[in-house]
């Protein structure tokens, strides 16, 4: 059965991805679908960008096991901040500047946004050396579920997802890797609900499973009678920077961000705002909620032997098999739509905002599609060579660049490119002090962690304090260096001012008419 629910999966994976080769000839096409891409499929393909197998395998039994119940503020904060507020705040703006800006890419938007070639470039080393670290960690989370679920080798399963991965992505660029989104997002709606009721089930229901955590205790963390099933959990202040970190850093990433360029219109916006917020709700939601509950299975986890990443597989142990195959399908779903993401971003920025003009003079339309294929090639093949890596030496430090990754991105570019959809006055000089700052801290507390603060070692807490430091230092910083050029930034936000005709069901006209 599980077999067959696999290949079922990747033959629709793959004739959507040959199916939507009519939209894959020229630049704009294969990277944003032709800016055409409707409310459903944006939501979605931001969602399920937003939510791999790191999430669901590795900070949710984390940061259950961590903080108990009190985890699911993560999904809330990842639907409220991260994807709410994002859509709201960042949609129609960037939809609107990048448009008017011709930039694809988020180093291309810096570029044009502030006439700096040298910005562009900045911003796209960050992305490349990032970039491939945060996508290598997406198939950790496959390692012990395959393992449980199939008796053949991990090294399998990173090829055929890998390779899977590549052809519909190739074949049928962003287009195919929305209308795919949807698809995978549907299954982790599904997946996750059932997992859950069926998890809670094996502890006798929800109330049950409740008053059993409540009834765990852990010296080491809190001597709180009922600490794990409380509303804030044991470490409420470090529960804050996971929020931090989760929610407000899609707002700086390439690959969510580069959503908003995509969506057709102004309805599409205002619908993909409810459904992106609700798909949240429930997957991200949904998988906190379930890590919450692994200190109920405490008896057969060894952490200090498996790690954290051992708790949800473990829970999910002794599930039948229909349940078994479902869960499989969803960590692959989860996995394969945020590497899709992450490839594309990686390749459009490296061929677009690296190698057109610096490197290769006069790149045509279809030669720049031809680059960011091969591109796509070579990061999938990267990063699965890493992961591979880190399965079979155990490199530990490859599972934990995710946090690095992310904090270093979100850190370096949410200030910056928030601010300069609303401020006339943010200045170049600022971008850089942000990319830098973040870029250089988040490489130290990989090497020399133990030099930073206590509440600071931890990536989690270091890539919030990034993002936290980015929106203060931004304004600061542009209030006492030389401002942008004028021309060019009233260039750019004339795109605002531009009239346009709508119902007057959305707005009213003169006296109310």
């Amino acid at each position: 059965m599980k077999v067959v629910l696999l290949v079922v999966y990747f033959a629709v994976l793959i004739g959507i991805g040959l199916y939507c080769r009519k939209h894959t000839t020229d630049v704009d096409g294969f990277v944003l679908g032709g800016r055409s891409v409707g409310p459903w499929l944006t939501a979605f393909a931001y969602g399920t960008s937003y939510f791999s197998a790191v999430v669901f395998v590795g900070y949710a039994g984390q940061f259950g096991w961590k903080y108990g119940i009190a985890a699911t503020w993560a999904g809330i904060g990842n639907a409220l901040i991260g994807s709410l507020m994002a859509w709201f705040i960042l949609g129609r703006r960037t939809r609107i500047m990048s448009q008017h800006l011709d930039s694809a890419t988020m180093p291309q938007f810096f570029g044009k946004r502030f006439g700096s070639k040298a910005l562009k470039i900045g911003a796209s080393i960050i992305i490349f050396i990032f970039m491939i670290p945060y996508t290598a960690s997406l198939y950790n989370g496959l390692s012990r579920l395959f393992g449980m679920a199939f008796d053949i080798d991990y090294s399998i399963c990173i090829t055929l997802m890998a390779v899977l991965t590549a052809i519909y992505v190739i074949a049928g660029g962003y287009m195919a890797t929305a209308i795919n989104d949807f698809i995978q997002g549907i299954v982790m709606l599904v997946g996750i609900s059932a997992v859950i009721y069926a998890v809670l089930e094996t502890k006798g229901g929800f109330i049950n499973a409740l008053d059993g955590l409540a009834r765990v205790s852990d010296e080491t963390v809190s001597t709180s009678p009922g600490i794990f099933a409380s509303f804030f959990g044991p470490d409420p202040l470090n529960l804050l920077f996971v929020v931090i970190l989760t929610s407000l850093g899609t707002w700086g990433l390439p690959q969510m961000v580069q959503k908003f360029y995509a969506i057709k219109n102004e309805q599409a916006i205002q619908k993909g705002t409810i459904i992106s917020t609700l798909f949240a709700f429930v997957v991200a939601g949904g998988c906190y909620f379930l890590g919450g509950f692994g200190r109920l299975f405490s008896d057969q986890v060894d952490i200090k032997a498996n790690g954290f990443d051992s708790i949800v597989p473990t829970m999910l142990s002794g599930l039948g098999e229909g349940m078994i195959a479902l869960v499989v399908i969803l960590v692959l779903s989860a996995s394969m739509s945020t590497l899709s993401s992450l490839v594309i971003a990686s390749s459009s920025t490296l061929t677009i905002d690296l190698l057109k003009d610096n490197v290769i003079k006069d790149m045509s339309e279809a030669k720049q599609v031809f680059i960011m294929r091969v591109l796509i090639v070579v990061f999938i093949a990267i990063s699965a060579v890493l992961a591979l890596i880190q399965y079979t030496s155990s490199v530990n430090f490859i599972a934990q660049l995710m946090g690095i990754s992310w904090g270093a991105m979100a850190g370096s570019f949410l200030a910056p490119f928030m601010y300069s959809l609303y401020s006339k006055k943010v200045s170049t000089a600022a971008c850089w002090v942000c990319f830098l700052f973040s870029s250089i801290m988040m490489t130290a507390n990989m090497f020399v962690r133990p030099m930073f603060p206590a509440i600071l070692q931890s990536p989690i807490n270091a890539g919030a304090f990034a993002m936290i430091f980015g929106l203060i230092i931004v304004p600061i910083i542009s209030a006492i260096t030389p401002s942008p050029d004028k021309k060019l930034v009233d260039d750019a936000f004339k795109c605002y001012d531009k009239e346009t005709t709508v119902p007057i069901s959305v707005a009213l006209g003169k006296n109310g008419k």
